[in-house]
Formats: C-alpha cells, sequence, structure tokens
C-alpha cells in the first residue's frame, strides 16, 4: 500500500451508511485503507475508535490526522478532494449551488422524514420540523430527479452516489414510496460498477 494510499482510512461497518462513502471511494478511484468495524460486538465504542469520532458511528474518515464525520460531510470532503474525478461542481461552476442543496437537502431534510416514518414516529410541529411534512419531501424527491437522469440533469455526481445508494435502501423497507421514478433511479446509480465493488466488499466482509 502506497503512501497515499494511507492518508484516508474509511472506518467502516459492512450495509450501514458507510457503504454509501465506499461506494464514492470506489467511484472517485481514490487510494484509501478500510477498516472494518464489528459494531454488534462494540467495536464502535472503543476507546480508540472514540477518540477519533466520540459518537462511536460510522461512516468515520480519517484524512492524514484529520477526522471528518457524518456522512454528507465525508462525501463533499472526498469530491472536492479528488477533483480529477469530476464528481463535484467547482465552487464557480453554476450547478454548484444545487449540488449543495440536494446533498444537505439529503441529510436535514430526508433522512429525518424517514427516519420517523420507519419508527412510526409523530414528526415535530411543523413551524418546529427541520423536513416540514413527510409527503413534502418525497414531493421535492420526485422533482429533484425531474427531468433526469442524475440529480444536475446530465452530469453524475456524488450527489447521485449518496441519493441512489438512500433511495435503493430506503425502497427496500418499504420507507419511501415505490414510485418508478425513484425505483428507476435507484437502479440505476446501483448497477454502476463502483456500487458493484463496494457491494462485493461488503459481502465479503460478512
Amino acid at each position: 500500500m502506497t503512501g497515499d494510499a494511507m492518508a484516508i482510512t474509511l472506518f467502516h461497518a459492512p450495509n450501514t451508511r458507510s457503504s454509501t462513502v465506499l461506494a464514492l471511494l470506489e467511484e472517485l478511484g481514490a487510494p484509501f485503507a478500510l477498516r472494518l468495524l464489528d459494531l454488534q460486538a462494540g467495536e464502535g465504542r472503543s476507546p480508540e475508535f472514540l477518540a477519533v469520532n466520540p459518537l462511536g458511528k460510522v461512516p468515520t474518515l480519517l484524512d492524514g490526522d484529520t477526522p471528518v464525520t457524518e456522512q454528507v460531510a465525508i462525501c463533499l470532503h472526498l469530491a472536492d478532494r479528488f477533483p480529477q474525478a469530476g464528481l463535484a461542481p467547482a465552487p464557480d461552476d453554476p450547478l454548484r449551488g444545487r449540488y449543495l442543496r440536494w446533498l444537505v437537502f439529503y441529510a436535514a431534510s430526508f433522512e429525518p422524514a424517514v427516519i420517523d416514518r420507519a419508527t412510526q414516529r409523530d414528526p415535530a410541529p411543523q413551524r418546529m420540523s427541520p423536513y416540514g411534512t413527510y409527503d413534502a419531501v418525497m414531493d421535492a424527491v420526485a422533482g429533484m430527479l425531474t427531468p433526469g437522469p442524475y440529480v444536475l440533469g446530465e452530469r453524475y455526481s456524488a450527489a447521485d452516489v449518496v441519493w441512489g445508494s438512500a433511495l435503493a435502501w430506503t425502497l427496500r423497507f418499504g420507507i419511501v414510496p415505490a414510485l418508478p421514478i425513484f425505483q428507476d433511479y435507484a437502479g440505476r446509480i446501483t448497477a454502476r460498477p463502483a456500487f458493484q465493488r463496494a457491494r462485493a466488499r461488503d459481502a465479503a466482509a460478512g
């Protein structure tokens, strides 16, 4: 493993949110070291890992000595870190605002909405809710994917890695409606070779 490969370490548990970051690293062709954690065995609570991420959550990334946590922050960081892959619009690109909007929307609105729905938990009053209503979030996601084929139209980006992974999971568990636009998009994104390589790594890790 080269020195460059050692610069980035992904703390990863198979078939969790960190699988999205693993797929992005595969898309980027980025060198990285993979540190598997057995969360069921309590490895997420080890002193070594808590020193990197006090919440004990994956995904967690080390870029050199710098920890980066939170799925969307990691994806933003990596896509900018490897600009040669072309998965992030540059700051002066007109698409940058749309790219940032929908990545942050995923974390700020979509995730809270689907977690409330999955756990059958009543949302907060609309004036206090981070997402308003579940139906409004689903309508917004459908609008985001129209006309497609990607979040940025004809341009594939790190936003598609996040959204393709998210919709594949939530469709699988019936947390989002099985709309054709969601199914077609999730299938198209997760059929990419990078996703297949990430899934093979997860399968091999058990």
